[in-house]
């Protein structure tokens, strides 16, 4: 049976959503310390993103979603970034996560949403060493995953395990898993993205999803939804949900470039009237703009071509893994220049900027963010090879 959320009233605008966000920031940069120092999210700001609406930019229509298209969720993401990195990283996550539910057979999304639209799920979509035996109606499935991020806050786990037939991701209740409090971080501490373990669990076969066909031959979500981003390929759109609030740390790290440049005075004059700062604050303006760019032109493409039922070849999905990893590469080069030319105080914990510096850096520490392994896909396919 399928549960269909009726909206009491009517929805807030994108650009009211974009508001409501941009008024977190400072509230976000003034809890980073204690976010960090936590290894999760304070139950204050998981309860902001809730009030606020923001999670369900993800969720679809029928379960309580805005009927906002999906691209606002990264313009989101990197705005809360300036404030917390972490705090921008889960709500990415918990809004793809929404998206992604929609994507299942029809009873396990209305169990997945039966408490409400603002459901939170964390994930862990490496298969690998995870077994999911088929046995009558479902899996029996046991494994232990890494890197579950917002786990502590998140009522489901959406997690990719191994069968005779190949890969599949699974909807799990949190009743079903342990969660490991293993995460002592450098970068992104505040993420609580924590290990998830399984002894033994039977999931049914309406909560398992073949991720390479869902959007791409598997028609489920659209048929349910009919919005864009179910007749894209849910390959294509994974992965932005890390870029954008990676764009948010970069964009935070160049408002704290600026205050303290406008504060800084030394025996060579004034910081502001400085060319190599003045040439390094542009250079990673330009860096992170680009990004921008990147980001939702092909997001954009995307949807616009799901809603006309355009097919997507496998030079598309290349080119969007190269971009994606371009955009990466920008905005880790941006925030290493400005670090650099930060002087000594950066380091110091009190200073913003160093945890912007190291939540970008753990940011980036994932294969499918690297150009050297996202370009080589790609131009193997350009060039014709195998």
């Amino acid at each position: 049976m399928t549960t269909t959320v009726t909206r009491n009233g009517p929805s807030p605008t994108r650009e009211e959503l974009l508001r409501r966000a941009s008024e977190l920031v400072p509230v976000l940069k003034e809890r980073a310390a204690q976010t960090e120092h936590m290894r999760q999210l304070p139950s204050e700001t998981v309860r902001d993103f809730v009030d606020a609406g923001l999670i369900r930019v993800g969720v679809p229509d029928r379960y309580g979603g805005l009927g906002i298209e999906y691209d606002a969720m990264f313009e989101m993401a990197w705005e809360l970034g300036r404030g917390c990195g972490a705090s921008a990283w889960c709500y990415a996550l918990w809004t793809v996560h929404a998206m992604l539910a929609g994507y299942f057979p029809a009873e396990g999304q209305a169990e997945f949403f039966a408490s409400g639209p603002n459901t939170l799920a964390s994930s862990a979509f490496n298969p690998m060493g995870k077994k999911a035996a088929p046995v009558q109606g479902g899996y029996r499935v046991s494994g232990h995953w890494e890197f579950s991020s917002g786990s502590d806050a998140s009522s489901w786990a959406e997690l990719g395990a191994m069968t005779p037939n190949g890969m599949i991701w699974m909807l799990i209740p949190r009743a079903n898993y342990e969660i490991v409090d293993n995460w002592f971080v450098s970068g992104l501490s505040g993420s609580g993205s924590k290990d998830i373990v399984i002894k033994d669990a039977f999931v049914p076969s309406y909560r398992v999803l073949t991720p390479d066909t869902a959007g791409n031959g598997d028609w489920n979500g659209w048929e349910l939804h009919r919005q864009a981003r179910y007749h894209v390929p849910l390959r294509c759109l994974l992965g932005w949900d890390l870029l954008a609030p990676l764009i948010g740390m970069v964009r935070g790290c160049i408002d704290e470039f600026i205050a303290t440049a406008r504060e800084r005075s030394g025996p060579a004059g004034r910081a502001v009237d400085s060319p190599a700062m003045q040439i390094r604050l542009a250079e990673a303006s330009a860096e992170v703009a680009a990004a921008q760019s990147l980001l939702l032109s092909d997001l954009r493409e995307m949807l616009g071509r799901g809603a006309h039922g355009d097919r997507f070849t496998d030079l598309d999905r290349a080119r969007y893994q190269r971009d994606r990893a371009f955009g990466t590469k920008l905005c880790l080069q941006a925030v290493n220049r400005l670090f650099e030319a930060s002087g000594g105080h950066a380091i110091f914990q009190s200073a913003p900027i160093q945890r912007f510096f190291r939540d970008a850096q753990a940011a980036t520490h994932r294969e499918t963010m690297l150009l050297d392994v996202a370009g080589q896909t790609y131009g193997r396919m350009i060039l014709g090879g195998s």
